[in-house]
Parts: structure tokens; sequence; C-alpha cells
């Protein structure tokens, strides 16, 4: 124990060495978008095994359960990952909007912005010469000036996810994770008899891979693995039931007759 402690100290040092910090500065900043992969991954098991949870619910057959839930698979995580583009591309544009807005009101009223800048860093807890130092070195570089504007005046983040990206893993994950509660009823179709109450295997395969989302969750943020699994598991099991007993509530007005 006392040895790992000290190996983790070791690193932590040398991650902070003046050449370690300006190489992990110079290479910019990476996006991750585990948030994005969550999203589809738990949208896409919730969704999918709705429609599973619904027909059998209903007493449809298992062929309806194949054929709706591979519409809502391909259909929802396109929807999905097109929202997410087009939600994502929209707050880089918002960005450049200000951006551009912040340009021009120091180019037009820079009294202003260079007050607005001393408040800022006042309210960060510079006083006196600290502080005219600090908006002289801000207000000397333009560049500067406009992203402490953005980020301090209007909360903005300069740095965001490319929109592709957040939108192929929004749907690949979707996909993946949704195709689960599919899978015995496309096993039982492909080879009739093997699985033949296809509704308990989809439920306990869905189960799992709620579990498994919330512990990769686990791995990059701060919380406890069976935590994160249970998390998911429970959110996820709670949508599963509502879509489960509307379908069983539902039964008798899908099998009734029309008119």
């Amino acid at each position: 124990m006392h040895r790992l402690h000290a190996d983790t100290q070791h690193l932590h040092r040398c991650d902070h060495t003046p050449h370690a910090i300006a190489e992990r500065l110079e290479s910019g900043h990476s996006h991750s978008y585990l948030r994005d992969f969550i999203y589809g991954a738990i949208d896409g098991a919730v969704t999918t095994f709705a429609v599973v949870a619904g027909v059998t619910g209903a007493g449809m057959s298992s062929g309806v359960v194949i054929v709706l839930g591979l519409a809502n698979l391909l259909a929802d995580g396109f929807s999905m990952a097109v929202s997410n583009y087009l939600g994502t591309r929209a707050e880089r544009q918002l960005l450049e909007t200000h951006r551009r807005t912040e340009q021009h009101h120091i180019a037009t009223y820079p009294e202003g912005e260079v007050e607005e800048i001393r408040q800022i860093f006042a309210r960060k807890g510079f006083k006196g010469k600290a502080l005219k130092q600090a908006v002289a070195a801000i207000t000397s570089d333009h560049q500067l000036w406009v992203d402490t504007m953005l980020q301090d005046e209007l909360g903005l983040a300069l740095h965001g996810p490319v929109a592709g990206r957040a939108a192929l893993s929004t749907f690949v994950a979707f996909v993946v994770v949704g195709a689960v509660p599919l899978a015995p009823y496309v096993w039982e179709w492909l080879a009739p008899g093997s699985v033949p109450a296809a509704f308990l295997p989809s439920l306990i395969a869905t189960a799992v891979a709620f579990f498994m989302v919330g512990t990769l969750k686990s791995g990059f943020v701060a919380q406890r693995w069976y935590w994160a699994g249970l998390e998911t598991l429970v959110i996820g099991g709670i949508a599963a039931g509502l879509a489960y007993m509307v379908g069983y509530l539902l039964q008798n007005l899908v099998a009734a007759p029309p008119g």
C-alpha cells in the first residue's frame, strides 16, 4: 500500500514538471465524449426495451417486437444523433456570435470594456497594483481580452465538442446498447425454438446493459462503480416498467376490433 502511494506521488511529480506542464498545455484541450456516449447508450436501451416491454405487455407477437424495435433503433438513434449535432453546433455558433459582439464592443467602447475587466478581476480578489497589472496584461492582448469576456462575463466555454464526433458517439452508443433488448428475439427468429420465452432473457440482458453503462461511467467520474451501475439500472428499470404497464393496460384496446 505504501509502495503504491509512493508510486502515485512520483507520477504526480512527473506530471507537474515544467516540461510536462508545457507539453500538456501545448497539446491543447481534448474534449471527452463520455456524456454523448452515456446519453445515447441509456436512451437506446430504455427506448428499445420500452418497445419490447410495451409490445410484449400488449400480448403481440415476437415479429412485431423485432419490426418495431428495429424501426425505433434506427429512427430514434438517427434522430438523437442529428439533434445532438444541431445542438452542439448551435452552441459553437452562439459562441462565435458573442465573440463578434465583444470584438465590436471593444472597438467601439474600449473604456467600458476595460472597466468590465477591472471589475471581473476585482471580484476574483485582485487589488491595488496587482489589479492594475492584471487589467493591463489582459487588455494588451486583444484575443485574450475577448476570451476573458466570453468566459468570465458571459460564462461561455471556449472549447467544446466537435459536433460530428458528438453525434457519432450518440448514434453508435444508441444502436449498440439499444440492440441488446432485441437480441433474444432476433436469435429466436433466426433459430426457432432456441429462445422460447424471449422476454425474460431480454429483460435480464437489458438490466445487465444498464448496469454496465453505469459502471463505465464510474471510470470517468468520482462515483463507486456499483452505485453508478445501480443508479443507471434503477432509472432504466423505471422507464421499462412504465412501458410494460402501459402495454399491459392497453392490450384490450389493441386486441379489440375497430368500430
